[in-house]
């Protein structure tokens, strides 16, 4: 695998949209807020989708979607 950073979608609708087309979804949600109070940094690429160098776990939850 050639990813270097964590993707993170701005809303639950378009990570479902992205994961759909990789199989059966299942959205990852960080806590954003408390992930970077915490001093963990996120960055936003040039064509505005957000990355983070590695998610602890302790900064999500999962959603398993029936879809």
């Amino acid at each position: 695998m050639s990813r270097q950073f964590v993707h993170i979608s701005p809303d639950f609708e378009t990570a479902f949209k992205v994961g759909k087309r990789h199989g059966k979804p299942a959205v990852l949600i960080i806590d954003a807020k408390r992930f970077v109070e915490d001093g963990h940094e996120l960055y936003l690429s040039a064509n505005n989708v957000w990355q983070a160098k590695a998610v602890p776990p302790e900064y999500f939850t999962i959603e398993y979607l029936n879809q």
